[in-house]
């Protein structure tokens, strides 16, 4: 199939199909071609691409993907051996949440004081928030 099949197959853009193939993460052989120079994908192709669109869903980033294949591709993606890439994902995941909800409780706090301590005579003048640490504490 012609990449654009491939595209209403997969829902993936060209070229995030073609960056992944750039990056090895698909491949497609020079003897894969049309006489018109096209690339002829494979159903396999196909496979690995839905495979990847879905193991970036659960969040997984290139690298991990491209791990995950490779444990896949020497039939070493075991349950034990997923489940544990899964928890350590999980693992950063909910790290990432944290650092996320602190973040959030930051902005809240900078702009109510901010509001707060903003007078008639300094709307012109650039919003402490920006300037100083003082505005982010939750005190």
């Amino acid at each position: 199939m012609l990449i654009g099949q491939l595209v209403k197959e997969t829902g993936l853009s060209k070229d995030t199909i073609r960056f992944y193939e750039k990056h090895g993460l698909i491949n497609v052989s020079r003897k894969e071609r049309r006489e018109n120079n096209y690339k002829e994908y494979s159903g396999d192709v196909l496979q690995r691409l839905l495979t990847i669109k879905r193991l970036k869903n659960f969040g997984f980033t290139l690298n991990e993907v491209a791990d995950l294949l490779d444990m896949i591709e020497v039939n070493e993606a075991s349950c034990k051996n997923v489940s544990h890439k899964i928890s350590e994902k999980v693992t950063l995941l909910d790290e990432k949440i944290r650092e996320l909800i602190a973040i959030r409780t930051m902005l809240i706090n900078g702009v109510s004081k901010c509001v707060e301590g903003c007078s008639p005579g300094q709307l012109d003048e650039n919003c402490p928030i920006l300037l100083s640490d003082d505005f982010y504490s939750t005190n």
